[in-house]
């Protein structure tokens, strides 16, 4: 099968397209032919240094699927070949991902695709949808009638913590660039703000009268956390992807709470979410799509740090 394989670590450059050997599932395992892939920055940071996943190469990088069952393994119950499914794969410890025409998984963390999505659409919601659905739902189990502030709101992750949040009935407060404050409003945003102007803090105790917010969700790192704690409130909620940066002074005086997010493989939060996805509540701001011998145009966009939504990657047709 075709895949793009990184020989070694490296700049976006190092990928190579060759031919291995397909996967077979085992018990338990559905063998699902790749229509479409998501990529992530935890794919960047893996090209980098694989080291902290137990892996080095020759690796096939991807965590996001959208494709087709072509077969099932011992021990699979409620799939077949010819069902649309969805998953990420995990990172630790597997060096076959999505970047491929098939890819093995357990049938524990697959789900059956949403009614109204493509697979190209599908592709982007697995990983970045199931961490902003963990922050926001089950960790911070924000409220209806709560105010949020999301850093990165236009971000792959972001984009979707601002859409779950406003589903719940919350209030939204998120940042974004210049460019991007269209997208922010666009997804429902109440209060946008441009971090390259305005001070988020600042707008959200302006926002809340002084009180602060009920919740934050940190998607971009830095100092954002720590800038945050004085624009929360008194036994608040907040939540980061990524490690902060700074001191966290007056987090336990505030009887405050923080939650980091790493996202563990299910299928529940899946069929979760494309129940908010087949209601119209929920979707995938793409940014781009590009083909599967493309992806190291993909990976110089995630190197940036910078872009609006998901860069898909089309693997095969559906």
């Amino acid at each position: 099968m075709r895949a793009m394989v990184i020989p070694r670590h490296g700049g976006p450059e190092v990928f190579e397209l060759r031919d291995i050997d397909r996967p077979r599932p085992r018990a338990g395992e559905v063998l699902v032919r790749v229509v479409c892939s998501g990529t992530n920055p935890v794919d960047a940071k893996l090209r980098q240094n694989a080291g902290w996943a137990g892996l080095t190469p020759p690796l096939v990088l991807g965590y996001d699927v959208s494709g087709v069952v072509e077969e099932v393994g011992a021990d699979v119950t409620g799939f077949q070949p010819g069902d649309e499914v969805f998953y990420t794969p995990e990172t630790i410890g597997n060096s076959l991902g999505s970047y491929a025409e098939y890819n093995a998984a357990p049938a524990s963390i697959v789900a059956h695709n949403p009614r109204t999505m493509s697979h190209e659409e599908a592709a982007g919601v697995p990983l970045a949808g199931g961490t902003a659905w963990e922050a926001i739902i089950r960790r911070m189990r924000v409220m209806p009638g709560e105010t949020v502030l999301i850093h990165g709101g236009a971000g792959g992750v972001g984009s979707f913590a601002v859409q779950i949040a406003k589903a719940v009935g919350a209030r939204v407060l998120a940042t974004a660039g210049t460019r991007n404050q269209a997208v922010l409003r666009e997804l429902g945003v109440d209060v946008p703000i441009d971090y390259t102007q305005q001070d988020a803090a600042e707008v959200a105790l302006r926002e809340t009268g002084g009180k602060g917010v009920d919740a934050v969700f940190d998607t971009v790192g830095g100092e954002a956390i720590k800038k945050s704690i004085p624009a929360t409130r008194p036994f608040g909620r907040l939540s980061t992807i990524l490690t902060p940066e700074g001191t966290l002074g007056g987090l336990s005086s505030k009887n405050q709470t923080l939650f980091g997010i790493f996202l563990m493989r299910e299928s529940l939060r899946l069929r979760e979410m494309a129940a908010l996805i087949d209601q119209r509540k929920m979707r995938t701001l793409i940014g781009e799509t590009l083909s599967l011998e493309q992806v190291h145009k993909a990976h110089e966009r995630l190197d940036s740090g910078h872009g609006t939504g998901k860069v898909i990657l089309r693997v095969a047709e559906g």
